[in-house]
């Protein structure tokens, strides 16, 4: 009884059981369709959520939150950079470390990056020495002239541990039959393999010390690695760094390194996203329906409440109303699946590969033993009001159509 006239009738007429039960039928299928479109894009872009976690996670075991490295020639003073970022409280580990990019010959040939590192400084800026599957990290020793390559990079180039690969570099030296290029044969003792492939196919490590022969740059080195507490803090800290050491340095952080990794996932989650939306817009179609239907079912009724004094606009709140309910009661069932859903895949996938004798997922090509999810609270809060905005907007042309009927026209044949 306290509720407006407006609200009161559009309750009793989505509780009371309908003359025509098509109309009903329709009102249910907009419910499962809305339900049914959120529940799907909750659950994708969970899962899309938790692929581009489990990529960034295991990039970030390789590679520095953030990086200082001289301005166009090698930094020679890096013991101080080192110590200046070392005494950062936002800084949780730094190193040095020369890079260059090579062409390695084995039984084949295949370009690749070649950083060198200092073997007991490398733990404070990565896990290389974790992701070793065969070797060890402390056998890259100075003038030993040691390379621990990844483990795809190692099959590309068709060797193992215990073989040698020539490296083969940019820089040229003169020679009686004039300049060639700088070429050093090194012995492989080592393979890792960190589940992303950019590194794996395309990375390799040597002796920092050797790397700094090969290259004629003295005691320079291309710059110095950092770790950080908060890798979100990652280019203020590098930033910080450079301006107290001084003088022209290049900054850069992990976003920035791999800014079109990044751009191109979060693209293809939007797009995921657009195109699931039309679920939902589906189930919104199929509610202007079963509203339209409505209206013309309830046209005495409507005449009715006019000639009872009820205003156009208050007609008109009748049916959003009870269209906006709808819309709702789809929404929070299609949050209640979806989030249900998305804890629970793992355990489906696994029940769908036992059944079916498949693997969905295999591990040689995805590099992970499981579904990786990640149910954002703020992903789940989007889609909600865009269902329900859509399911709002529905409602409007139903809604105008029965604020507009004539009285007198709908009673005539009554």
């Amino acid at each position: 009884m306290f509720k407006p006239i407006p609200v009161a009738i559009g309750l009793r007429y989505l509780r009371a059981k309908r003359r025509n039960g098509f109309i009903s039928f329709i009102s249910l299928a907009s419910i499962l369709g809305i339900a049914l479109g959120v529940a799907a894009l909750i659950t994708t872009l969970a899962v899309m959520s938790g692929f581009q976690r489990e990529i960034r996670d295991r990039m970030l075991q390789m590679v520095a939150h953030a990086t200082v490295s001289g301005y166009g020639e090698p930094l020679q003073d890096w013991e101080s950079a080192v110590a200046l970022a070392r005494a950062d409280a936002r800084v949780a580990g730094a190193a040095p470390y020369s890079e260059t990019e090579t062409l390695l010959s084995g039984a084949r040939k295949q370009p690749a990056i070649v950083r060198g590192i200092l073997p007991g400084e490398e733990g404070k800026v990565s896990v290389l020495a974790d992701k070793l599957i065969r070797g060890r990290l402390d056998s890259l020793t100075p003038g030993s002239f040691n390379i621990v390559l990844g483990k795809e990079l190692a099959m590309w180039l068709g060797v193992e541990v215990g073989d040698n690969v020539v490296m083969m570099t940019s820089d040229v030296r003169a020679t009686p039959v004039g300049a060639m290029a700088q070429m050093k044969r090194f012995k492989v003792t080592g393979l890792f393999e960190a589940g992303y492939n950019e590194f794996d196919r395309g990375v390799a490590f040597v002796n920092m010390r050797d790397l700094q022969r090969l290259q004629r740059a003295g005691d320079g080195v291309t710059g110095v690695r950092l770790r950080l507490h908060d890798m979100d803090l990652a280019w203020d800290v590098a930033r910080d760094l450079a301006g107290r050491l001084g003088g022209p340095y290049r900054v850069s952080d992990w976003t920035s390194e791999n800014a079109n990794m990044f751009r191109a996932l979060k693209m293809e989650k939007t797009i995921m996203a657009i195109l699931l939306s039309l679920i939902i817009a589906m189930g919104a179609f199929n509610l202007v329906s079963s509203q339209v239907m409505l209206v013309t079912d309830k046209q005495a009724d409507i005449a009715i409440m006019r000639t009872l004094g009820l205003t156009p606009r208050a007609v008109m709140q009748v049916f959003m109303v009870q269209g906006t309910l709808i819309g709702v009661i789809g929404t929070l069932l299609g949050v209640l699946s979806g989030i249900t859903l998305t804890l629970n895949l793992e355990h489906i996938l696994k029940a769908v590969e036992h059944a079916f004798g498949v693997v969905l997922l295999p591990e040689d090509v995805y590099y992970i033993t499981g579904l990786p999810t990640e149910l954002r609270g703020e992903d789940v809060v989007t889609i909600a009001l865009v269902a329900l905005a859509m399911a709002f907007l529905a409602t409007l042309y139903p809604a105008w159509r029965a604020a507009r009927t004539p009285p007198a026209e709908a009673l005539r044949y009554e």
